[in-house]
């Protein structure tokens, strides 16, 4: 009998839209063809899923892959890597990289770099900035675009836009969500007294609550006055969840793995190596996000992956730079949590396969459903693992979670139909191809 399909996922537990259930999902042409019961003699290769839930392709949609100019940290090849061995199928890029993501030819030129040498699908974020704002129409519509990308504060030269007029200038351009770092930038240069020599534990007092709550309120009038749609990244105070929750008509929330599992008392065991902006805080803080995730206020996780080399992470505070791993990390430390009750595995998967796609609209990613991209995690639920420095494949070769024992682990990547890893090997050469949306131009 010849084969009707490509591929067959066997016997797994599916997680889509109307819930989870053990069904097959049958793939041709890279697109999922069918969902129900079918022969293992109707397809080329059947992967046998027993035992194992499949879920939608997860995404991250804010990572730093430092490619061009900072390869010695990371590459669009060695990222992509982590992000595919953790189980994620699609990335988007930030623009922060030398040069600068901030036109039509830098772009064209990350798209050139990452098709077919990216592991898992990929899109970049282009920097709106005060040089450009004329060209954001155009820009934030371009093939692979993710959309734009602001810098309030913690930047430095053209991508830093702290000052209402110059948000307010890039917001009347836009029509697509752009996506905030958002704190106070000229708070933090009242601060910069407050860091101790050597005591990344005041790295939170530096940046405090009150720059990242002033930030956001002055945004979210931004948008208001605008019409803008706005997109908070990596959100990370109890006072900001507070504030947002009669904002949520304006504005998207994204909150890091980091900022929910880990708190201040992780300075006194890694130092800089927990060094983040903003910063992971006091215990009341991340209490309170995880209210806001249960109660429904939070849209998507994303790692904020920023890898730096262990030598620079342990120069001297405030010598050392902010920013750890999370690509690899975030799909086992949400499922831990899954497994520890505090969140289902439904609400796993909306905030990291259906909610990025409805708020970023990608066409045809985010779902288990016909006609879709054949993207999937494949997860053991159960699963006990230990997660190791040595497992990372980013180039910088740490995670701050190295010893941390977690119960539920990715066991393969599918992107578009083609297995990608599996239990923890990489099993096809790089197919990585831009991510199209629906409010881009046609790719």
């Amino acid at each position: 009998m010849s084969a009707t399909y490509d591929l067959i996922l066997k016997g797994g537990t599916v997680v889509n839209q109307d819930g989870e259930g053990r069904r097959d999902v049958a793939v041709r042409n890279g697109r999922i063809a069918g969902i129900g019961s079918f022969d293992g003699s109707q397809a080329g290769e059947v992967v046998d899923c027993a035992g194992l839930h499949v879920l939608p392709g997860v995404m991250d949609t804010q990572v730093h892959f430092r490619e061009p100019g900072l390869e010695h940290k990371e590459d669009l090849e060695t990222g992509s890597r982590a992000a595919v061995m953790g189980g994620l199928t699609a990335v988007f890029e930030m623009p922060n990289t030398n040069p600068l993501t901030t036109s039509e030819a830098a772009l064209a030129d990350k798209v050139g770099r990452g098709h077919h040498r990216m592991h898992c699908d990929f899109a970049f974020w282009v920097g709106g900035t005060r040089e450009n704002v004329g060209d954001i129409p155009e820009l934030e519509r371009l093939p692979g675009a993710a959309g734009i990308k602001v810098f309030m504060g913690s930047s430095t030269g053209d991508l830093l836009v702290e000052d209402d007029q110059g948000v307010r200038d890039i917001l009347s351009v836009t029509r697509r969500r752009a996506a905030f770092h958002s704190e106070d930038e000229f708070r933090l240069r009242e601060r910069l007294g407050e860091r101790v020599e050597n005591d990344p534990a005041s790295h939170p007092v530096w940046r405090d609550e009150i720059a990242a709550l002033k930030c956001t309120q002055r945004l979210v009038a931004i948008a208001r006055e605008t019409g803008a749609r706005i997109h908070i990244l990596h959100l990370s105070t109890a006072e900001e969840v507070d504030f947002l929750i009669d904002h949520k008509d304006v504005a998207s929330i994204e909150v890091t793995p980091h900022h929910l599992t880990l708190t201040d008392e992780a300075y006194h065991r890694l130092g800089s190596l927990v060094q983040m902006n903003p910063p992971v805080r006091a215990p009341r803080h991340s209490e309170r996000l995880w209210w806001a995730l249960q109660q429904g206020l939070l849209d998507i996780f994303g790692s904020d992956h920023a890898p730096h080399l262990l030598e620079e992470k342990k120069k001297p505070y405030p010598a050392s730079p902010s920013g750890m791993t999370g690509v690899q990390t975030l799909v086992p430390i949400m499922l831990d949590h899954v497994n520890a009750g505090r969140l289902t595995l439904a609400r796993f998967v909306d905030m990291t396969s259906a909610g990025p796609a409805r708020l970023f609209q990608t066409a045809r990613k985010g779902r288990i459903a016909l006609g879709y991209d054949a993207d999937f995690t494949v997860v053991d639920l159960k699963r006990k693992e230990t997660i190791r420095n040595e497992w990372i494949a980013s180039k910088c070769g740490w995670t701050p979670y190295d010893g941390k024992q977690v119960t539920g682990w990715p066991v393969g990547t599918l992107v578009r139909g083609q297995r990608v890893m599996w239990e923890g090997d990489l099993v096809q050469p790089s197919k990585g191809e831009a991510v199209v949306f629906l409010d881009g131009m046609k790719a």
